[in-house]
């Protein structure tokens, strides 16, 4: 649970670091980054997986591109639930967003010793 809400802190460090280099996004502040987070963490937890499985084809295709479009998708659908405070200008910015949140929440990680945990949690279940 903890290792949970350090993650969505986390990442709501990196929407706002996100939404401040790049000018299609807009967040009002900490609070709502923290439910952008928790929004994003939803969508990737139980819609994700779903489109996913349903777009196998065109990711085949595409050979994984598809998979950013899904990535901006997540976002677009964040966008939509978190109506006051966050705001995406376009599904280009979304796409952009997706691609640096994945940057900045890795840097975030590996700054914060985040990452560690993560690896040697998954070894010591190996």
């Amino acid at each position: 649970m903890i290792r949970f809400l350090i993650n969505i802190i986390l990442s709501a460090l990196a929407v706002i670091i996100c939404a401040y280099l790049l000018p299609g996004v807009y967040v009002e502040g900490f609070v709502d980054a923290f439910f952008v987070a928790l929004a994003i963490a939803f969508l990737n937890q139980f819609v994700k997986p779903l489109l996913v499985i349903l777009t196998i084809p065109a990711t085949i295709l595409t050979l994984g591109l598809f998979l950013l479009v899904i990535n901006a998708a997540m976002i677009e659908l964040a966008d939509w639930i978190i109506s006051d405070g966050f705001e995406v200008d376009s599904f280009l910015w979304a796409l952009f967003f997706s691609l640096l949140l994945t940057v900045v929440t890795s840097v975030l990680d590996v700054l914060s010793g985040n990452d560690r945990k993560r690896r040697s949690k998954s070894s010591a279940e190996r």
